[in-house]
């Protein structure tokens, strides 16, 4: 079962998840193990307006967050032969946003 806070940040996530043909509710499935990156399928610049207005509305101190860290710069080749090198990239969860939310700061990195 999901607290207030967790669904109140569910739904705030939900918002910046966009809008799908034929009103498809493939947000309906998000928990607090889905990821914003892979899940949510949120890209950097959507990614940074939905961290603006999370800790606007959960009065959470973000200044210790960096979103390169999740979405880190991937080097560009010309060469469409050349497979580019794999980015490991942290988990970046729903979940953590529930728990900082709680916290009242940014409890990761």
């Amino acid at each position: 079962m999901v607290d207030d806070i967790g669904q109140r940040v569910i739904t705030l996530v939900t918002r910046h998840s966009g809008v799908y043909m034929f009103r498809k509710k493939k947000y309906d499935t998000y928990t607090a193990s889905s990821s914003i990156h892979f899940d949510v399928k949120l890209d950097q610049d959507d990614a940074e307006e939905l961290i603006e207005d999370y800790s606007r509305e959960f009065n959470v101190d973000m200044s210790n967050f960096r979103l390169e860290t999740y979405y880190p710069e991937v080097n560009f080749s010309w060469n469409l032969l050349k497979k580019p090198e794999p980015v490991d990239v942290p988990d970046f969860t729903i979940g953590m946003l529930i728990e900082s939310a709680k916290a009242g700061k940014w409890l990761y990195d």
